[in-house]
């Protein structure tokens, strides 16, 4: 560790992140507010679901194994490690939001569902996808440590956070189609679930911790 604050979410980044997650938020509303209620697929949903749903062995496999990692234990075992590599390397700030940015990500999903009422199977909630918000939130996570720990420029940065969350997401997005769980908008909601979730998330965090604050990584490595 360097004796420098292990700030979350640099200032070259917050311009730049807190617009996306703007623009995710009202990505979120306005396809909430259009298949609410709703119990079918819409058009794009039906050329997608066409063309992903329904995949065949070895894709099978994969699809079934990329979902595990938004199961209850999948999840938690993934986080579990993260957190773990955090604390080893002394990186108390960064435990936290691997923590709070994906939890919050998941429990958005968990308020909205209800409230959009979009079904699929027999009346199960599916708007939006909690499994693809877990999986993006925790590669957005990742990405903001990486970005903090190799010192990138704003361009670099930006693009590598915004490039791990879409290929990760992605990933879980199609894994949730392909096995039927979800329609492609229920996934896309997801995603953006988590662009809205995690910048705020990182910045609050940041503001709670503070220079000399409880999770400080400069304090506690002084400390050592």
């Amino acid at each position: 560790m360097t004796g420098r604050t292990a700030v979350l979410l640099p200032p070259l980044l917050r311009a730049w992140l807190g617009l996306t997650s703007a623009l995710a938020a009202l990505v979120v509303g306005g396809l909430g507010v259009l298949y609410a209620g709703e119990s079918g697929p819409g058009g794009v949903d039906a050329r997608v679901w066409a063309a992903m749903h329904g995949v065949g062995s070895p894709w099978r496999e994969v699809a079934l194994a990329v979902d595990f990692l938004g199961e209850p234990v999948g999840a938690a075992a993934v986080v579990a490690t993260v957190v773990a590599g955090c604390l080893l390397f002394r990186r108390r700030r960064a435990a936290v939001l691997v923590v709070a940015g994906t939890g919050l990500a998941v429990g958005a999903t968990k308020l909205l569902k209800p409230l959009v009422g979009r079904t699929i199977h027999d009346g199960h909630l599916s708007y939006p996808s909690g499994h693809t918000a877990f999986l993006t939130a925790l590669a957005l996570v990742v990405a903001l440590l990486v970005t903090g720990r190799l010192g990138l420029g704003r361009t670099a940065s930006t693009s590598l956070v915004l490039a791990a969350g879409l290929v990760v997401g992605g990933a879980m997005g199609w894994a949730q189609v392909a096995l039927g769980a979800h329609y492609p908008t229920d996934t896309l909601g997801g995603w953006c679930t988590a662009l809205a979730v995690v910048p705020a998330t990182a910045w609050l965090v940041d503001r709670a911790a503070g220079p000399g604050g409880r999770w400080d990584d400069r304090r506690r490595s002084a400390a050592s």
